[in-house]
């Protein structure tokens, strides 16, 4: 009998993890649009890094900062407080994986908005908020869905940096990703074939869905 403990992590995780992305990296990818600053060079460097280290080293970096024997893994335990090896590790897995997607899609939108429509607003006597709020984001908001649900699936299918913190306990850490692995390992290929067919019929109307919104956006 299959378990479906780790496709119903996999989705909370995921969804959980966008919106913390789309959260960050809208603010993230409007500054680095938008603003000239010493060290921008650097953020961009330091938020599309999880693109090209290896999810292993990712990982690595994660357990140092967060591990019990770490300060601040120390400082959080002393409140009740325990990330690695939790549900939450897996949310912060996915998220470190998906933001940096976010972060570039979301930016390249913004930066097609015409800065003189703004420029215009803010001669109206319109605040910075206000003119994110009704020119900016409005004018971007197909490309800002697309990128939501394209980070969702790239959420939906760390492996590397989830198994590393949040590890391959059932009933409690196991994501889809891993349970697949772990299905393989264990010799029960029926059940990763029901995990694969089912991650990758997502993955397929996600792109669907991102066409759909990138062709509307062009029209």
């Amino acid at each position: 009998m299959i378990d479906w403990f780790p496709i119903r992590l996999s989705f909370q995780v995921s969804a959980l993890a966008t919106l913390i992305a789309l959260m960050v990296g809208v603010g993230v990818a409007w500054v680095l649009a938008r603003r000239q600053f010493r060290g921008k060079e650097w953020l961009d460097a330091f938020i599309t890094l999880p693109l090209v280290l290896p999810p292993t080293v990712l990982g690595y970096y994660l357990l140092v900062l967060l591990g019990q024997r770490s300060p601040l893994g120390r400082m959080l335990q002393s409140v009740g407080i325990t990330l690695t090896f939790t549900p939450a590790a897996a949310v912060i897995a996915a998220t470190i994986h998906a933001l940096p997607l976010m972060v570039k899609s979301v930016r390249s939108a913004f930066e097609e908005v015409s800065p003189m429509l703004e420029n215009a607003a803010r001669t109206l006597g319109a605040s910075e908020l206000r003119v994110f709020s009704t020119i900016t984001l409005p004018l971007a908001r197909r490309h800002v869905l697309s990128a939501s649900v394209l980070a969702f699936a790239r959420a939906l299918g760390d492996f590397g940096v989830t198994i590393m913190i949040a590890g391959n306990i059932p009933g409690k850490t196991q994501t889809a990703s891993v349970a697949i692995y772990d299905a393989m390992l264990a010799g029960r290929d029926g059940e990763a074939l029901v995990f694969v067919g089912l991650i990758t019929g997502l993955c397929a109307m996600v792109l669907y869905t991102t066409n759909r919104l990138s062709g509307a956006s062009l029209r």
